[in-house]
């Protein structure tokens, strides 16, 4: 085999590679392809999750706000002590 042939037969396994590899990836995405449904089954779950996290954000602030003046109003002082 001569350097011609070599690289010819090189250039044709290179070739018969690359063929293999984007077919195997075309096959891959074709089976694993989200449908349209399901995206917009997924937008619904991301919209309510981040509604919850947005009332339970709301939640947490408003049980703060109820604790502080809770405390400020809680006798604190600790200098009478019993004998």
């Amino acid at each position: 085999m001569n350097r011609t042939e070599f690289i010819i037969a090189t250039a044709i396994v290179l070739f018969v590679a690359f063929s293999l590899g984007w077919f195997a990836s075309w096959l891959i995405n074709r089976f694993t392809r989200v449908s349209k449904s399901e995206v917009g089954e997924l937008d619904k779950m991301a919209q309510a999750l981040h509604e919850a996290e947005e009332t339970r954000d709301q939640a947490i602030t408003y049980l703060q706000r109820l604790r502080r003046p809770a405390t400020r109003r809680s006798p604190t002082c600790n200098s009478a002590k019993p004998r």
